[in-house]
């Protein structure tokens, strides 16, 4: 009964995972792909990165690896050993700029110096994995784009990172860097799954990131890459999809009305229906409109109407634990009655399958486009990182499902998904190695 109500309700709204198709949408993400790397107007950035994977990685040279993304600015020195071992030495985490309270460009980069001041030795090489949506060139170095993830920072948008850092770096005393190249999370992941000994046995290699945002990327020939001239049409590069930014025939109505909330409405529809920065103030849109439908009893409903922004960590935690009296949804159904607490817990799983759906589609599209992972005894690795893939209850589990019914049965593609531990500080320290 609670079940059927549920599905209604999203229906009327156009917020059920019904209300999409797989292959429409599977087959719009693949157009958008195209466009996106002829130069053409498309919702996917498809982004180059002048990184290959060809290179093999040095061992027995420190590098040291920078990750600024969504929340955090980490730090670490990383060195592939001979003995198959990877080490990461000096790690420490800080707050990222710009994520609490607005910053300047000078701000901003001055910040991740004194971050990183210490840590610089002359001339040694550097990974810079900066999970922002950035025009990268063939010296390695990217001009960001525009911030998504809602970091706040005035005029950095247009502005080469790496150049910006090593600047910042000259103005606080440090030491000289050595070259450095900047690259995005996704790729890490991507390189990281490579960099493995027990994948080499894969076809292809994608990176996919769920966690605070959503990305891509893959492996594509450069004589596919016609908005770029000049390109070796025998070798291939990765390509950061951005694909989080995906929008062709997407948004129910209340979507829409949660953009309306966010600082860059009408942009990346797609990370805002699926990743963990905006996932649990959607669900929070959609509880209290089901409150205002009368769905749930009376004092439930009254108390629901009153909740402020919910976050995914409590969505989580609420369907891992419905009793843990901490949670705002436990407290919110104290006096409700058993209805209403099935009722919240469908909607929320409903919500959180709706988005493993949209996680499927996005990587058989970008399987399909690599053209990889026909031969089962030679699958496509699909490195997997991010806390909202890997500890949102369900996410995980109905994300593979989807993947085996339709990327595997019906197109006959097959594929590994792996968990690599520090995949980001992993990848970056390859790419600092050997690009």
């Amino acid at each position: 009964m609670g079940e059927q109500k549920v599905r209604d309700f999203l229906n009327s709204y156009r917020m059920d995972l019904t209300d999409l198709d797989f292959e429409e949408v599977g087959s719009d993400f693949l157009e958008e792909m195209k466009l996106g790397l002829a130069g053409k107007v498309s919702s996917l950035q498809m982004l180059p990165t002048y990184i290959g994977t060809e290179r093999e990685v040095p061992l027995d040279e420190p590098v040291l690896v920078l990750d600024a993304g969504g929340t955090n600015f980490r730090v670490a020195t990383v060195c592939f050993g001979r003995d198959g071992k990877v080490s990461i030495e000096n790690f420490t985490k800080y707050p990222m700029p710009g994520v609490d309270s607005e910053v300047d460009k000078e701000v901003f980069f001055e910040t991740m110096a004194r971050y990183v001041k210490d840590d610089i030795v002359e001339g040694r090489k550097i990974g810079f994995c900066f999970s922002y949506p950035v025009q990268m060139f063939p010296h390695k170095d990217g001009r960001l784009i525009q911030f998504s993830k809602q970091i706040k920072a005035r005029g950095v948008a247009g502005e080469l990172v790496g150049e910006n850092l090593k600047l910042a770096l000259e103005r606080i005393g440090a030491r000289k860097p050595g070259p450095m190249v900047i690259l995005n999370d996704t790729v890490t992941t991507l390189l990281a799954g490579k960099a493995d000994p027990k994948n080499r046995n894969c076809d292809g290699f994608i990176g996919f990131i769920l966690g605070t945002g959503i990305n891509c990327c893959y492996l594509e020939k450069n004589n596919n890459i016609s908005k770029v001239t000049s390109l070796d049409p025998l070798k291939s590069q990765v390509i950061n999809m951005e694909s989080g930014g995906f929008t062709v025939g997407l948004g129910g109505l209340l979507d829409q009305v949660f953009d309306r909330t966010t600082v860059d409405p009408g942009r990346y529809t797609l990370e805002k229906m699926i990743s963990g920065r905006y996932l649990g103030g959607l669900c929070g849109v959609v509880i209290k409109k089901a409150a205002e439908d009368g769905l749930f009893s009376g004092t439930a409903a009254e108390k629901l109407k009153q909740l402020e922004e919910l976050t995914t960590i409590a969505i989580s935690t609420y369907l891992e634990n419905s009793e843990d009296a901490h949670n705002p949804l436990t407290a919110a159904l104290s006096d409700g009655t058993a209805e209403d607490r099935v009722i919240l817990t469908v909607l929320i799983e409903r919500m959180v399958e709706r988005a493993a759906m949209l996680a499927a589609i996005s990587l058989t599209a970008t399987v399909l486009k690599s053209e990889q992972g026909t031969n089962p005894e030679a699958p496509i690795c699909i490195t997997a990182e991010g806390t909202t893939f890997h500890q949102l209850k369900g996410m995980k589990a109905k994300t593979e499902a989807y993947l085996q019914k339709y990327l595997t049965e019906q197109h006959q593609r097959y594929w590994k998904l792996v968990d690599i531990e520090n995949a980001t500080l992993i990848g970056a320290a390859v790419a600092g190695l050997t690009n």
